[in-house]
């Protein structure tokens, strides 16, 4: 008797055991059990389900999808990421303009060309800002030199008069680009005039000197070196 109880209270021992209503399995949330029934809410587990879905196919954030597609076009993530070129030394990146590039979703290569357009433009126009002002100082340097604006444009009217019958066309032409060419071709009139005059005799040299002022090298191709020995010939003829 004593040996069929024990082995009973072993088999009852033995036995998995019953789980009661409220025991939650240890992987569901407790939102998705009913403790009540002891078993899973599965109205809460698809509510759950078709709320996650409806986000998953909502449309994303318009400023997100941009992003992403700028990413795409290879546009950087900060205008800071261009890395512009502005070998000419006009100017430099300027920080607010790259701002402004990247806002409107411009690619390096994009913000590079409007850089190399500005300086294509600025370069010619800069250029000929300072011929002007070079021109213009080179013209009071003139006015100052022959006494002021009235006695300048007469001298000058006398200067042309002379140089386009006695030099090539383009030599007077180059020489009348800066004040020392037209003060080169004063003295080259001031001394051939009297000669034609009275017979006097020109400075030695005069010849060599014209010569040299009439060869392309010095009123076409402005070679440095040709102009050195022009204006040394100056020098030695003019004793200026």
């Amino acid at each position: 008797m004593n040996d069929t109880a024990a082995d009973t209270n072993l088999l009852e021992a033995a036995a998995p055991p019953v789980p009661s209503k409220d025991a939650r399995p240890p992987h569901v949330p407790p939102k998705f059990w009913d403790a009540e029934a002891g078993t899973i809410r599965v109205d809460a587990l698809l509510k759950s389900y078709l709320e996650l879905e409806r986000r998953l196919s909502a449309p994303a954030d318009p400023a997100a999808r941009r992003g992403e597609a700028l990413k795409l076009l290879g546009v950087p993530d900060k205008a800071d990421d261009y890395r512009i070129r502005c070998d000419h030394g006009l100017f430099d990146p300027d920080p607010e303009l790259n701002g402004r590039l990247h806002a409107a979703g411009f690619t390096p290569e994009q913000a590079q060309l409007v850089y190399d357009l500005a300086s294509e433009r600025m370069v010619p126009l800069l250029r000929e800002m300072a011929a002007d002002l070079e021109a213009d100082r080179e013209m009071e340097r003139l006015v100052a030199h022959f006494g002021g604006p009235e006695k300048w444009a007469e001298a000058s009217v006398q200067i042309l008069s002379w140089a386009t019958r006695h030099l090539p066309g383009p030599a007077v032409e180059a020489l009348a680009q800066t004040a020392e060419g037209v003060l080169a071709l004063h003295r080259m009139m001031s001394s051939a005039e009297p000669q034609a005059v009275s017979g006097a005799a020109a400075p030695d040299g005069t010849a060599d000197l014209n010569r040299l002022v009439a060869d392309p090298r010095y009123w076409r191709d402005r070679d440095p070196a040709y102009i050195a020995k022009v204006t040394e010939a100056f020098r030695r003829v003019y004793g200026a």
